[in-house]
């Protein structure tokens, strides 16, 4: 019994070794020779689907496939004739508005007040003549030369002629006030609303021109000219290349030696070697088990953080999706 409980305690001690020694193993396959950690990944895959703010029919396609796009670079156009005649229309309305605006800024002019004086003035004679007449036929009324109906018709004429006088006395009033504050409030609100229509019409007669956001390469051209363009469809379909990232998984173990910030260095075996250098963007705070993308295979059993590389390729030559190797030239982590 001694013996088979000595022989189950070596097999124990045997078996805890060879999991500390497996471990070592793999952390050597880790580390380079200089004790970097050495962790494996893929140039990163982002795709940018370009599509019009409003729906159109499709002008111009400006790429084919393959094709390498700049920032800012037009891609494709939609038509834009009603949106041009649209817009000459309500630039019409804002200069009719101005002119609104303008009048009733400046008031009444000089010869408009003249012209009200003078209307004042004749319907001031008006009354006057108004008053003779009256006077005339209550004298002869009362001798017995008229007939009351005469009287009536001249004292009816003066107060017709009176009224007038009001009238005319009130449109000078105004005329002298000029327009109410209200109605240049009104009329300042009206044409900054058509100039915001103007405004909104300008961004979008841009937006008939379809650019892209950043550098990349066209993967795929979805429409083509005389189709309808709008926000539910995409034009042309754009790998981004800058910035370019390098996805990468770390074991739990190792987390400690990777922050945001460490510069790294990229190698890929496509051009024997050659480095690229990096640093480190992103390190995920929620660890995953059995990543999409598995690069060796103690990474299919181990709980993993995935990190995103930042890398410089300024030659553009390292291709989405390519398999690299990332060096990670720190110790661990303060």
């Amino acid at each position: 019994m001694k013996k088979v409980l000595i022989l189950v305690v070596i097999l124990a001690i045997g078996g805890v070794l060879g999991v500390v020694g497996y471990q070592r193993y793999l952390q050597r396959e880790r580390d380079d020779a200089n004790g970097a950690l050495r962790l494996f990944g893929n140039v990163d895959i982002r795709d940018a689907a370009l599509s019009f703010h409003d729906p159109e029919r499709l002008a111009t396609v400006q790429v084919e496939e393959g094709d390498r796009v700049t920032a800012g670079q037009v891609v494709a156009t939609q038509q834009s004739v009603r949106i041009e005649a649209e817009l000459v229309a309500a630039r019409a309305r804002v200069t009719a508005q101005a002119a609104v605006v303008e009048r009733f800024e400046r008031g009444t002019r000089p010869q408009e007040l003249a012209q009200a004086g003078a209307r004042v003035h004749a319907a001031e004679v008006q009354v006057q003549n108004a008053q003779r007449v009256v006077e005339r036929v209550r004298r002869t009324a009362a001798t017995g030369a008229a007939s009351e109906q005469s009287r009536d018709d001249a004292e009816a004429g003066l107060a017709i002629a009176e009224a007038a006088l009001q009238v005319e006395r009130e449109s000078l009033a105004l005329a002298e006030e000029g327009p109410r504050a209200e109605d240049v409030a009104q009329a300042r609100a009206t044409l900054e609303s058509m100039r915001a229509e103007v405004g909104r019409l300008e961004v979008s007669l841009r937006d008939t021109e379809l650019r892209a956001p950043s550098p990349g390469v066209v993967r795929s051209r979805v429409l083509e000219p005389g189709e309808m363009a709008g926000p539910d469809r995409a034009v042309v379909i754009v790998a981004l290349t800058d910035p370019k990232w390098i996805r990468v998984w770390v074991p739990e173990p190792e987390l400690g030696r990777v922050a945001p910030g460490l510069e790294v260095v990229v190698r890929s075996d496509s051009f024997g070697g050659r480095e690229y250098p990096g640093r480190i963007g992103f390190v995920s705070p929620v660890a995953e088990f059995t990543p999409q993308h598995v690069e060796t295979q103690e990474l299919r059993t181990q709980l993993v953080y995935e990190v995103r590389v930042v890398v410089e390729d300024p030659d553009d030559e390292l291709r989405l999706g390519m398999p690299v190797t990332v060096d990670v030239a720190s110790a661990r982590a303060k």
